[in-house]
């Protein structure tokens, strides 16, 4: 994940209204969600992202397949409640798995992975074996939809970056959750974050978020893959994907390690947003939550009330 913007959507919708049980149907195949794959769709990203994009493009990530790769998640279901493996691969345009990847922030490959109602969320960095197949074991507290999307560059000669998605279901008891309210601070495993700046459709704006714990603001941030904290944003709905890399970074001279965590962002379009900040500190990483709403929709400072994150286990960030 270079550093700048990456935008991400996605089209695919919802076959079926949810009763009181989501299931999972025999017509699931080994490759879940998203269009037709399209060939040497990488020249073809719309968003500012720092990888040479044009503003006339259109986003990438609507396949599960892009610039002669695709996403092929073998395991495209799972039970809620249940620790299961994840498994996928990446193939080539010859359906080889491929097993040489470019390390970006120390990984060869950053997995996220995010409900559809976007109240579950996680940042995940799965274990890949010598034929090419990743793995990663994952516990999903809630049935319904998720979505999994991977990012990485290939080694190959003249590879550029790209984020592939497919669609996750999650078996079990469903009930159709409800977003928070959008709220300025959030609050995970006793941290404090606040957020400061407005995410606007079609400008670059600056969001900075502040980290504090017990009332005092924490200066000793530690590196997290090569930074003091990663964001990503995802668009309410259709799950449009952002990830920003903050404004400076360990050990440039200039960037503190706290409390203070930048970004300079560009929202696809109006609309709500879940902001999901990811930090260090005690040799823990946390992750703290927020509503936003673009355009002529309340900011996050109108609504007063906290809402809450969820501190990540060792299962969300594995080394």
């Amino acid at each position: 994940m270079n550093t700048g913007l990456k935008i991400t959507a996605f089209a695919a919708t919802l076959a079926a209204a949810f009763g009181t049980a989501y299931g999972v149907g025999g017509a699931v195949g080994p490759v879940a969600g998203g269009p037709e794959p399209a060939a040497h769709a990488a020249h073809n990203r719309s968003a500012p992202s720092g990888h040479g994009d044009h503003a006339d493009k259109p986003p990438a990530g609507l396949q599960i397949s892009e610039a002669g790769y695709t996403l092929d998640l073998e395991t495209p279901h799972v039970t809620a409640g249940e620790r299961s493996e994840l498994r996928f691969a990446i193939r080539d345009q010859d359906g080889r798995q491929v097993t040489s990847y470019r390390r970006e922030h120390g990984k060869e490959l950053h997995l996220i992975l995010a409900s559809r109602d976007l109240l579950t969320y996680r940042h995940l960095h799965p274990t890949r074996a010598a034929d090419g197949t990743w793995s990663t074991p994952v516990d999903l507290p809630a049935a319904g939809p998720y979505r999994v999307f991977t990012d990485f560059t290939p080694a190959a000669e003249g590879a550029t970056n790209l984020t592939l998605g497919a669609d996750l279901a999650a078996s079990g008891a469903y009930k159709a959750p409800v977003l928070p309210e959008p709220a300025a601070t959030a609050t995970t495993d006793g941290y404090t974050v606040t957020l400061n700046g407005d995410l606007r459709p079609g400008k670059a704006s600056k969001l900075a978020l502040s980290v504090s714990r017990d009332g005092r603001p924490v200066t000793d941030l530690e590196p997290y893959l090569g930074a003091y904290g990663h964001l990503v944003a995802l668009r309410s709905g259709d799950l449009a994907y952002l990830h920003v890399h903050p404004n400076g970074e360990p050990g440039d001279g200039t960037t503190e390690p706290g409390p203070d965590v930048s970004f300079t962002a560009t929202a696809p379009s109006d609309g709500t947003y879940r902001l999901f900040l990811d930090f260090q500190h005690n040799g823990t990483v946390r992750t703290a939550a927020f509503t936003v709403r673009t355009g002529t929709t309340a900011g996050p400072a109108d609504a007063p009330e906290p809402t809450t994150g969820a501190a990540h286990t060792d299962s969300d960030h594995p080394h």
